[in-house]
């Protein structure tokens, strides 16, 4: 039974081999946390331990995963921290819903809201009928929903899904990217075909919400990596659902290109479950050609002397078998501790 304590003070210090998430590891090292903060880490010999502070000994300390597509209306968010992860991004929920979330302190929830979508398009036919779309029809009404939209809401996203109904126009999509920016917000965008990628891109978004499922020319890789888009992998869930191939295709040229891809899972689809995806890790690793290194710093963010702590201690090195995500030792994301009981 796992136990969840807030507002946790300190002084912590955990010691054991550190995974920074920046390139940087210590076979033994020391992290400092005091008021939710990390206030030192480095090399165990050279970080002095508070007076009077008993540290913790773990397998091994890095940066817990971060989320960057979940749908948490489809899983508890303490799941998600017990299985070691310490920030999402809900890409896709009514407005109340995604207020509440973005007041959680652990994880930490980012929100892009409703899907801006055209009246009657994907999601509002299916899984997001209630209340997980916003219509936008025509430039000057989308740059009204979006400016009122970003005071809320951290990231905006575009649905752009022919298969389930109609999709916003090229200048739709264009007035809510720019509107977008000029409020200081970036656009992510589902798009899983060339042609809506294209248009996508033609817009200015910032991001792919999914790997597409449909192979994309050596062109569309080419722009995306020039531009600076970036994709969120979401690659098990299409596995799962047996629209794997080309997406994993499409995420290896992409991210031989040099194109930025950002570990997801896609929460409340198929095959999906709240915490760390193991698989989804594997196939950054294998099938995309990152390795387990850079697997994990695609999920990761570095951990950083004077930031907010969004640490996780596991028994071993998940590099090695990310299965060891899903039971992590402990969890700390602020002021907000998760302690595994050891085994009897």
């Amino acid at each position: 039974m796992i136990r969840i304590e807030r507002d946790v003070q300190g002084p912590l210090v955990w010691r054991g081999p550190l995974w920074v998430g920046d390139g940087t590891w210590y076979d033994d090292g020391r992290v400092v946390v005091a008021s939710g903060v990390v206030m030192a880490l480095g090399p165990a010999a050279q970080v002095v331990v508070p007076a009077g502070v008993e540290e913790f000994a773990a397998g091994w300390i890095g940066p817990g995963l971060v989320d960057a597509h979940v749908h948490l209306a489809f899983g508890d968010s303490d799941h998600m921290l017990a299985g070691g992860v310490v920030a999402v991004r809900d890409l896709g929920a009514p407005p109340a819903d995604a207020a509440r979330w973005r007041k959680l302190d652990a994880p930490r929830v980012a929100v892009a809201g409703p899907l801006l979508t055209a009246p009657g398009g994907y999601p509002s036919r299916s899984w997001g009928s209630a209340g997980f779309a916003a219509f936008v029809d025509d430039p000057e009404q989308a740059t009204r929903l979006v400016c009122g939209l970003a005071k809320q809401v951290d990231v905006v996203k575009v649905a752009l899904e022919p298969r389930a109904g109609p999709v916003p126009g090229a200048d739709v999509v264009a007035a809510i990217v720019a509107a977008a920016h000029d409020c200081g917000r970036k656009v992510t965008a589902h798009a899983l075909t060339a042609a809506t990628v294209e248009t996508a891109l033609d817009a200015g978004v910032d991001e792919l919400a999914h790997t597409p499922t449909e192979r994309l020319p050596d062109e569309l890789v080419t722009r995306m990596a020039a531009t600076g888009t970036t994709v969120v992998s979401t690659l098990h869930t299409f596995v799962a659902g047996g629209d794997g191939r080309a997406a994993l295709d499409n995420a290896a040229a992409l991210a031989a290109a040099g194109v930025a891809v950002r570990y997801g899972t896609d929460l409340g689809n198929a095959g999906t479950r709240p915490g760390a995806d193991p698989r989804e890790l594997t196939l950054l690793a294998g099938e995309v050609g990152l390795g387990a290194d850079s697997a994990l710093r695609a999920a990761t963010e570095p951990v950083r002397v004077g930031a907010p702590a969004a640490l996780v201690a596991l028994a071993d090195d998940p590099r090695e078998d990310p299965a060891r995500w899903r039971k992590p030792v402990m969890v700390l994301v602020g002021t907000t501790l998760l302690r595994r009981p050891e085994p009897s």
